[in-house]
């Protein structure tokens, strides 16, 4: 009888302890469905189901782009970029107007899925944003009135009592202004559509802005002369700004970038700007 016994009680720490492997996995199982459950969905899935891309564009930063306000329509280089990137997606774009100042708060507040218009790669932004490939190089370079180039070739020369340097608030030409304009009167000019007008007026005598712009204005303002485009005083790239985190949707933006680069795409784009 106590054998019987004894055999019984074993049998069940047995039972016991063979099941305690079993549960001890259950709580691993069930935490990896919630995990996958949780995980925030990437816009490479959620655009084509919305049928919409959102792009966060400042619309005043002509070539790449421009809000004209008689059609309430946006244009430019990376207007054309975005309605490929989104036809793509099997969806439609949809601007969502932002300022330099707030483009990146924007981007990360979910207000917009991609960044686009001129947006060049910065160390601060990227701390905040991801960036797709590059589109193309740049940097900063003066633009002035034909008639005063000789006078604003170097950093020196712009930087000087009785110069006006007229910049835009929020991006990078500011930043660069004022890292490098201590003498020469520093002027903030709030619309950067009509801020080139200023330099025409004689209200400011130069402006410092990317290479790609300067060249752009020059060619619309005959008054206006871009100044050695092809030897800014900086390097710079200009790339789409995408949320960190969303790996899947940037890989995605890094190939289409790639292709559109490489294939010609981005290049007549450009050119039938810069006519």
């Amino acid at each position: 009888m106590k054998r019987a016994a004894t055999l019984s009680a074993l049998a069940c720490l047995l039972a016991v302890t063979a099941a305690a492997p079993a549960a001890s996995e259950a709580p691993a199982a069930s935490q990896g469905a919630l995990s996958g459950a949780g995980k925030k969905a990437s816009a490479l899935d959620t655009v084509p189901r919305r049928g919409v891309l959102r792009v966060c564009t400042t619309g005043d930063y002509r070539p790449f782009t421009h809000f004209d306000p008689t059609t309430g329509r946006y244009r430019g280089v990376d207007i054309e970029m975005a309605q490929d990137l989104a036809k793509s997606l099997d969806a439609t774009p949809r601007y969502v107007a932002t300022t330099w100042s707030r483009l990146v708060a924007d981007l990360s507040a979910g207000r917009c899925d991609i960044a686009m218009g001129g947006v060049s790669i910065t160390l601060p932004r990227a701390r905040s944003v991801s960036f797709s490939e590059p589109t193309r190089t740049d940097g900063k370079t003066p633009i002035a009135r034909c008639a005063d180039q000789a006078k604003y070739q170097t950093l020196e020369q712009i930087d000087r009592p009785g110069t006006t340097v007229i910049v835009n608030p929020g991006g990078t030409n500011e930043e660069f202004a004022r890292a490098h304009i201590k003498r020469a009167t520093l002027k903030v000019h709030p619309d950067n559509t009509t801020i080139f007008d200023e330099i025409i007026a004689g209200r400011a005598d130069v402006m410092m802005t990317d290479a790609g712009e300067t060249r752009y204005q020059a060619k619309i303002h005959p008054e206006l002369c871009s100044i050695h485009p092809d030897k800014p005083f900086t390097f710079s790239e200009k790339a789409y700004a995408v949320p960190r985190g969303d790996a899947e949707f940037t890989a995605y933006v890094n190939q289409w970038v790639h292709l559109a680069t490489h294939d010609g795409t981005y290049r007549a784009y450009e050119e039938e700007w810069m006519k």
